[in-house]
């Protein structure tokens, strides 16, 4: 285990970098001057440009502006914004723990209901609760974030009141139950829909006969034989999607007027602050590596059989 870990670690250094290259040379080749645009719509002062540029090492090679943005990654630099020169890191950490909240709060429910409803439908597959189940589904995949997060915010929020329509406090988690099923809706249509096929697979295999012929109750013949081995093409996803969680809430951030990642990135790319983007991106690409390292240990835990050498 100790050597599957270590190699894996290994194998992140390269997609971390190839990942970070990728956005910081996409992110510095737009057009348009970020630095100019600190004028404003005034004609910038082209000494002051010039000295800010050289301030800033704008004027340096691009390969050269990379090694020295990787250089502060290794000591935990991300960089400065252009407009205040706040250190990007400053700006993650003051958003993050929002949009941690969020996330985990819409992981927790696609868990709970999907991972719920995709057992009860796939043990009654083909009956009244199976097809609703692939009805609910099938429209929460087909309709657009953007959509449902108006259509819940009229609905429940303006119309019903039952919650606040825009967050006014992130640190209340009430205010965020709204975006967090919004946020998760996706993500819980296709944990229902990966549960309820893995259930009707496996409930035909020859573990579980064995397990009913043995005369076990039937609740253990679900919760430890059927449904443990059914969540590893769930867990798979459930890993990939924590990280899509934390950097695909910029919608539903922007929908309810929360103040996490999603929205700070959103503003940083409407104002071409490539070093704030970059810096985002960065975090976000260490929470995909890692929950990826997670998933593959969780394999050995869900299935015995699976060992790493």
């Amino acid at each position: 285990m100790g050597r599957f870990v270590a190699r894996r670690l290994l194998q992140m250094i390269p997609v971390f970098i190839g990942t970070t290259a990728l956005i910081f040379f996409m992110v510095h080749v737009l057009p348009g001057d970020p630095v100019a645009a600190m004028w404003g719509d005034k004609a910038p002062d082209p000494v002051q440009l010039a000295a800010l540029k050289h301030q800033m090492r704008f004027d340096e090679p691009l390969i050269q502006q990379y090694l020295d943005y990787m250089g502060g990654l290794v000591t935990g630099d991300f960089g400065k914004t252009l407009g205040n020169q706040r250190p990007v890191l400053d700006v993650i950490t003051e958003a993050l723990p929002v949009t941690i909240r969020l996330a985990l709060l819409a992981f927790a429910i696609e868990i709970v209901l999907g991972v719920g409803i995709g057992l009860v439908s796939g043990l009654r597959r083909g009956k009244l609760f199976d097809k609703g189940t692939l009805v609910m589904t099938l429209l929460l995949i087909s309709i657009p974030v953007p959509v449902l997060g108006f259509v819940f915010q009229t609905v429940f929020g303006q119309n019903l009141g039952w919650v606040t329509p825009t967050v006014q406090d992130s640190n209340d988690i009430s205010q965020l139950v709204l975006p967090a099923v919004v946020l998760g809706s996706l993500s819980l249509a296709y944990v229902a829909r990966l549960t309820r096929t893995s259930i009707a697979e496996n409930i035909k295999a020859d573990y579980v006969r064995t397990a009913v012929a043995k005369g076990l109750p039937r609740r253990k013949v679900i919760g430890t034989h059927l449904l443990r081995n059914s969540l590893i093409p769930v867990v798979t996803f459930l890993g990939t999607d924590l990280g899509a969680l934390m950097g695909g809430a910029i919608v539903t951030e922007g929908i309810f007027n929360v103040k996490g990642v999603g929205n700070a990135l959103f503003m940083a790319i409407n104002h071409k602050e490539g070093p704030t983007v970059s810096g985002f991106v960065a975090f976000l690409v260490l929470v995909y590596l890692a929950a990826g390292l997670i998933v593959d240990l969780l394999y050995a835990v869900l299935d015995p059989r699976i060992r790493y050498a």
